[in-house]
């Protein structure tokens, strides 16, 4: 009788699981109650879209255990997808991770609450300098530590990535805190050690798990137990520095980010909407945002310089004629800089195995591409599959930054290039993150020449910007001094 029952339970899920697959797009075949999680055929994307877009097409299904994910694909797709259909692919869906942390009081939250903080954000990161001289001249004095602090390795083999994300994190620090950090603070690595541990969290096997099924994972030993325990510390510090904010404010004269939104919080005591919490929570999201995919991009750059000499010394030169010994690098010098833009732009594009952006949601049912997409439905647009197009780039699969210049050898912005997403929930920090990257580099070129210290046919770029994220010591970039 047991068995019956056990067999009649198991028909019936197959069943409801094959009803509830017909209402998607079609993919991958999935396994009952594990969906296409422990596929390595299906996961991860970046290796396998190719293959289930020839079979599926742009517009595919696969199964996180039962949850399903709409993954689209290809520049045309997407770019009809997140800009055509802003709309209806606008809706941001649950993160759960980041739910069970923030508690909901966030910027990456719901529309109305995201309005709000957006607007606010953006506003406040402008008047701080965002896009403008002032921002550039505070990463040009970071830049200048973080050149002092390579130069103290003394030639010497050392681990790219703690440095630079130092360098990357004192940025946002300095408009969120109002204060940068010494590079040997404690306090400060423990915060950067803890964001690392994070973002790899949420990007390897465990992360994908506990997002597919977080009701059963919370309840069960792992390492997101460890990860939720460490963000709270990183919450508790944010709030010390909100109360230290408290006693020392002037709404007159707001020195950063905090106090911007400490003034708005008195204005609108009355306000349902917002509170204390969403500061905290929102500070929280800025220093990941501000962090780790800045620091991880120009951690990558630096060992792809080291991979292609070649390149490397192409953009030296051009900084040696246009800028010289004597001074800084500066946003003024962009236009003259064709070469070094154009690497820029290649690094945030050439990136197999990166972060995608947060899922999107329908925001209603919605017929695209042929497919009737439920409302309230998870959608990744997958940024791989629009800078590894070959209907919109000549050898996608090469490293080379010429893809972004024209026959003139001058940039020319590319209408594929989406590293920041695009359309309604495009990345607030966009415009910080290239004024960053820029000079970083540009004063990091003028100053070193980056060499490998393991052959070179050893870096494998389909996985090189994945261990660009993990923790632990590579020492296998030299940075030998210019000559002046």
């Amino acid at each position: 009788m047991i068995i019956l029952f056990i067999l009649f339970l198991l028909t019936f899920s197959v069943f409801r699981f094959q009803q509830e697959r017909n209402r998607f797009p079609p993919g991958p075949t999935p396994w009952l109650f594990l969906g296409n999680l422990l596929q390595k055929d299906v996961l991860p994307l970046f290796k396998s879209y190719p293959k289930l877009s020839k079979k599926y097409g742009p517009v595919f299904t696969i199964w996180l255990g039962p949850n399903p994910l709409v993954v689209v694909c290809g520049f045309e797709a997407v770019k009809d997808a997140l800009i055509t259909h802003s709309e209806e692919f606008g809706g941001r869906s649950p993160i759960p991770m980041i739910d069970e942390i923030t508690k909901g009081y966030r910027i990456i939250g719901k529309e109305k609450r995201w309005k709000i903080l957006r607007r606010f954000t953006l506003t406040t990161l402008k008047n701080f300098g965002m896009g403008n001289k002032l921002m550039a001249e505070r990463i040009s004095e970071e830049a200048r530590y973080l050149v002092e602090k390579i130069e103290s390795f003394e030639d010497q083999p050392f681990d790219v990535i703690p440095t630079i994300t130092t360098a990357a994190s004192n940025v946002i620090c300095a408009i969120v805190f109002g204060k940068q950090f010494s590079y040997n603070d404690k306090i400060f690595i423990q915060i950067l050690d803890i964001l690392k541990a994070f973002l790899n969290f949420f990007l390897s096997v465990p992360g994908t798990i506990y997002a597919a099924m977080p009701n059963v994972m919370k309840f069960l030993p792992g390492p997101h137990n460890r990860i939720v325990s460490d963000w709270n510390k990183i919450c508790d510090y944010i709030r010390t520095r909100v109360d230290s904010h408290k006693k020392t404010l002037d709404p007159d004269n707001p020195r950063d980010y905090i106090d911007c939104f400490l003034i708005k919080l008195e204005k609108e005591q009355n306000s349902s909407i917002i509170c204390m919490e969403d500061l905290v929570m929102t500070v929280f999201e800025l220093l990941i945002a501000g962090t780790e995919t800045t620091a991880n991009i120009i951690s990558y750059g630096i060992i792809l310089l080291a991979r292609f000499p070649e390149i490397q010394a192409k953009i030296q030169q051009e900084i040696d004629d246009v800028v010289g010994p004597n001074r800084q690098p500066s946003m003024e010098d962009k236009v003259k800089l064709p070469y070094t833009n154009t690497f820029v732009h290649e690094i945030l594009c050439f990136q197999p195995g990166s972060t995608e952006t947060f899922p999107r949601t329908t925001t209603q049912n919605v017929i695209f591409k042929g497919h009737v997409i439920p409302q309230g439905t998870t959608v990744l647009p997958l940024w791989a599959s629009v800078h590894f197009d070959p209907l919109c780039w000549d050898n996608p699969d090469k490293f080379d930054p010429a893809h972004f210049l024209d026959k003139h050898d001058e940039f020319q912005k590319k209408d594929a290039f989406f590293p920041f997403s695009a359309g309604k929930r495009v990345c607030p920090g966009e415009s910080l993150a290239i004024v960053e990257i820029f000079i970083l580099f540009t004063n990091l070129l003028q100053n070193f020449t980056f060499e490998l210290t393991m052959d070179p046919k050893e870096i494998d770029l389909n996985t090189l910007f994945i261990r660009c994220r993990q923790v632990g010591k590579h020492r296998y970039i030299r940075a030998i001094k210019c000559k002046i």
